[in-house]
């Protein structure tokens, strides 16, 4: 851009040398503008900054393309009226919130980490209420009551500070050694799979079965064993105790000593001592008892 500037004449006292300039060479024109090094810098600048605002738009476009950004979502993320929606795999970094979770109808859902997975349910002051934690050793639940439910809404197990209820007809132990309960259990049956054997056992401690209308012990298939180290005592208090059965048969009795050295007859009396112990007496024509009293001793 030019402009050309009129010349105006000074007073000649004051310039002197402008006088002799103007009238010796004439008007002179200035110019004004940006021109040499300075122009070439401003179009240096100007194409540098669109190459940047292509670039940059590319690759935006890129990131567009590659993310798969559309209107309805980007990705497997997509925004529905009821929420948000992912399809595949997904990773979060951080903490999840959110009122419901739930797969597309017809597939399970997946909660896959490497280490655990942690389910906490907040109150409003941010209290943990209650947690699921998953880890690779073991399954944790820390809640004030546990229950498990069939879909009819029948209670199977619960469990609390108080009890354990489990509501199953029945209960089943696997396990080689059976099941050790540390203190008293209350149930109205105990029994074996069939053609099982059950044993109740304490190795260290006594076995103590109580019951207000009766205890019935019965084995319709095979017999019944009863064992232990120092006394077996069978006690009723306000009624009796029953021995019904075709053979009665007690081999470890002690025996009294004989009343004639020559004699090989195998008929035994029966004898009780007035502590209640029983011993054998061999039988004669008349009761051998009195004689073998020092058994009583």
């Amino acid at each position: 851009m030019v402009v050309s500037l009129c010349s105006f004449q000074m007073p000649q006292e004051q310039y002197p040398h402008r006088s002799t300039m103007q009238t010796s060479e004439g008007p002179q024109v200035y110019k004004v503008g940006i021109y040499g090094w300075r122009k070439r810098c401003l179009y240096f600048f100007v194409l540098l900054l669109m190459i940047l605002i292509l670039v940059n738009l590319a690759m935006t476009i890129w990131i567009l393309k590659v993310m798969n950004f559309t209107i309805d979502g980007m990705g497997n993320l997509r925004i529905t009226e009821k929420g948000l929606k992912l399809e595949g795999d997904s990773e979060f970094l951080k903490p999840l919130y959110a009122k419901e979770i739930r797969s597309r109808p017809g597939n399970p859902l997946y909660f896959q980490s490497a280490r655990n997975v942690t389910v906490n349910i907040l109150n409003e002051n941010t209290k943990v209420l209650t947690r699921l934690v998953t880890g690779p050793q073991a399954v944790e639940a820390h809640s004030q009551k546990f229950e498990v439910k069939t879909l009819s809404g029948k209670l199977l197990f619960s469990a609390d500070d108080n009890e354990v209820v489990v509501g199953a007809e029945r209960l089943r132990v696997l396990g080689a050694e059976g099941t050790v309960f540390p203190k008293s259990i209350e149930t109205p049956n105990v029994r074996a799979d069939p053609f099982k054997e059950l044993r109740l056992e304490s190795p260290t401690r006594a076995l103590v079965m109580e019951a207000p209308k009766g205890i019935e012990i019965n084995a319709e298939a095979g017999s019944l064993k009863a064992t232990c180290r120092t006394e077996l005592r069978l006690e009723s208090k306000d009624g009796e105790i029953t021995l019904n059965s075709a053979k009665i048969k007690l081999p470890n009795l002690p025996q009294g000593s004989s009343s004639s050295a020559g004699s090989r007859q195998k008929i035994y009396e029966l004898c009780v001592c007035p502590n209640g112990r029983l011993f054998l007496s061999q039988a004669g024509s008349s009761s051998t008892c009195q004689i073998n009293t020092s058994v009583c001793l």
